[in-house]
């Protein structure tokens, strides 16, 4: 008898296409990839893996077996829909991908709510960027994603997906104190065009979308440093070393030595969750989708 696990994980090997790829898609080692690959080689009786160079490639019999669990894993987790859908209740596991941000602000009371209303679901948070959350709903690795995108930079959803906006973020320039424009009541981008920024890194949504949104406005951004965390950036700004768009969601508070001004035409992320379409009757994805629009109409009210 196949072991559902064991082809789970060979089906994570042929998506993306390493054993260490997906020990990371799996958020397991790769040594217990590669005893999971060990036991499903001796339950099939061939041989599922061939070395290439430092890597393994599938031989003839392992491609077999990976497109064949995939339209199994693919009926199981329909017939666990079915299954939670017709007992009408959110129980079960529910795993749940957000960007950083919402991971910090809006998951949190999202997740006690979900805790308190329905004690037997469990609910499994990793914080992901909203691309790999997006790739791990196709590939089933998760079951709802927490994404963004900007008014003026939609992220592009593959076919199949359902979605749910959660909320609008509005979004503040962030600068020195000592900045010439600290004490304005509001600011334009264009304003500035000689500043040095604080950046995302680069292959990031946020960076993608920063340098789109000042080039769109005829400035070439000088980009002086490349971090993750909000809270890095603002300490940068702190430092008087440049000037950062902050999104109010997940920003914290605001540290000495930083001004934030609004922009005078409102930039915005829009935050919203996505799910596998085939999943919409899940009483889980609604209960999720619930929750989060709940925790961020109490954050839209602050």
């Amino acid at each position: 008898m196949l072991n559902l696990d064991r082809l789970r994980t060979l089906s994570a090997v042929a998506r993306h296409g390493s054993v260490s790829a997906a020990a990371d898609g799996l958020h397991v080692t790769t040594s217990a990839v590669s005893q999971q690959l060990a036991k499903l080689e001796r339950e099939a009786g061939q041989q599922l893996l061939a070395k290439n160079g430092r890597g393994v490639r599938l031989t003839d019999a392992g491609r077999l077996l990976a497109e064949h669990a995939i339209r199994i894993l693919s009926q199981v987790e329909l017939a666990q829909a079915d299954l939670e859908a017709h007992r009408g209740q959110a129980v079960g596991e529910l795993r749940l991908g957000a960007f950083p941000t919402a991971a910090r602000d809006l998951l949190p009371g999202a997740l006690v709510q979900l805790r308190a209303e329905h004690p037997q679901l469990r609910a499994q948070l990793r914080e992901m960027e909203p691309e790999a959350s997006v790739r791990g709903v196709v590939r089933g690795d998760i079951d709802l994603a927490v994404v963004l995108d900007w008014h003026n930079r939609p992220l592009p959803l593959p076919e199949g997906l359902a979605k749910a906006p959660i909320l609008d973020d509005p979004a503040d320039v962030a600068m020195p104190a000592g900045h010439p424009l600290a004490h304005r009541e509001s600011v334009e981008l264009e304003e500035f065009a000689d500043d040095e920024w604080i950046a995302s890194p680069e292959g990031e949504f946020c960076h993608d979308w920063l340098m789109f949104t000042l080039r769109s406005k005829g400035i070439e951004p000088r980009v002086a440093h490349m971090v993750e965390e909000h809270p890095t950036q603002l300490a940068l700004i702190s430092a008087g070393l440049g000037v950062a768009v902050a999104p109010r969601l997940g920003r914290g508070p605001v540290p000495q030595g930083v001004s934030v001004v609004p922009v005078r035409h409102t930039m915005r992320r829009h935050v919203y969750a996505v799910w596998r379409a085939d999943a919409d009757r899940r009483p889980s994805i609604r209960a999720a989708v619930t929750a989060l629009r709940r925790t961020g109409e109490e954050r839209e009210g602050r």
